[in-house]
């Protein structure tokens, strides 16, 4: 197990138990969780800078803070993420393995990078709040 690999999962998990797998997840943030951690575990071990997969990482961490109802389901997602990550960014040698095509991976972690969600952070240029559009003052002729 690389240095750099364990950095970068304390660094995502933050203080996460990261113990147990739950391959069945039945709550949006469980969903986001496994799939996040299994492509940022993917896409560490493919070689995709670690500031890349840390800024992401970070997104899912928000993502999965949305989604969750409570608390205990924010944590038990945080735990699957993290259990994710760490099978897939360092993977043992074997037959049934969680690892993806690295072009795969690319491909699909550069999709990610560009999506930008609705009135985020991530696109600054178009960082305007949503309903704060201004109304056109009522006049009289309008619509009598």
């Amino acid at each position: 197990m690389s240095l750099l690999g364990v950095t970068t999962a304390v660094i995502l998990a933050a203080s996460s138990g990261a113990t147990s797998l739950s391959t069945t997840s039945t709550t949006d943030a469980g969903r986001i969780a496994a799939n996040a951690g299994f492509l940022l575990g993917n896409a560490h071990r493919c070689g995709i800078a670690t500031d890349r997969v840390v800024k992401a990482g970070q997104l899912i961490r928000e993502l999965i803070k949305a989604a969750s109802k409570d608390d205990k389901e924010q944590e038990d997602a945080t735990d699957q993420f993290a259990t994710f990550f760490l099978l897939t960014a360092l993977p043992e040698q074997g037959d049934g393995k969680l690892v993806a095509s690295c072009n795969s991976v690319t491909s699909e972690f550069q999709k990610f990078e560009r999506h930008r969600i609705a009135g985020g952070a991530a696109n600054p240029s178009s960082n305007k709040a949503v309903g704060n559009t201004p109304r056109p003052a009522f006049r009289l002729g309008d619509g009598e």
